[in-house]
Order: C-alpha cells, then sequence, then structure tokens
C-alpha cells in the first residue's frame, strides 16, 4: 500500500485541507483498514479519522475537525482496496499559523510524512 499526498492547502476559513491517494499495488486486496481511524470512537465508521498532522515549530498537534454529528471531515467508506486499485482521500484540520510552513502528516500503519502548506 503506497500513501502519496498531492497537496496541503490553507483554505480561507482557517482550514487546512490535505489531499492524495492510495495505491494498492499489491497481488491481493488490503483490508486493514480499520485502524486508520484511530482510537476515536466518531459517528464516520471506517475512515481516516485517526490522521493528524503536527507542527514541530509551534509544537502542536491538529485532529481531524468533525462536524456537529461526530463525522470526521476526512475520508469515509474505505473498508478494503482492491488490489490494484488508487483510492483517492482528503481531511480537513484547523490551519496552524500562517509562520508555518510544513506539517508532520501521521496515519496509523504508515511512516511519517513531512508535507509542505501552501496557501
Amino acid at each position: 500500500m503506497v500513501m502519496t499526498v498531492n497537496s496541503a492547502t490553507r483554505d480561507a476559513g482557517g482550514f487546512l485541507t490535505i489531499s492524495g491517494q492510495f495505491k494498492n499495488g499489491g497481488s491481493a486486496d488490503y483490508a486493514k483498514t480499520p485502524a486508520w481511524r484511530g482510537n476515536e470512537l466518531t459517528q464516520s465508521g471506517t475512515s481516516i479519522a485517526g490522521v493528524t498532522v503536527t507542527d514541530k515549530a509551534g509544537k502542536k498537534r491538529y485532529y481531524v475537525l468533525r462536524d456537529t454529528d461526530g463525522r470526521c471531515l476526512c475520508t469515509t467508506g474505505i473498508a478494503l482496496i482492491e488490489r490494484g486499485a488508487a483510492i483517492p482521500f482528503f481531511a480537513q484540520f484547523p490551519a496552524p499559523p500562517a509562520s508555518t510552513t510544513e506539517v508532520e502528516f501521521n496515519l496509523p500503519t504508515f511512516a511519517t510524512a513531512t508535507v509542505k502548506l501552501s496557501g
């Protein structure tokens, strides 16, 4: 399983949206996605609600935003990724300060990735 981050953009409303894709280049279907929702109990079901971004310079960790019903503002419904399939994802966070130019993107089962911010 390969995760690619395509963009990390500050939105006008004070949000940071990170998007990319998961690609299953293996020879079997990938069904380890429940770990991606993290330890939080949410209304999102299978999702990437366990993702966080860390502003190392500001010493602050940001969690995925939730709507008023407790659902994450992130990709949901990923229970299985078939072999050869590519699935897009997004996650929205509170935006770090304008002085922050990069964050660490953390999703369970993947190595931490440093992501440069735009916008």
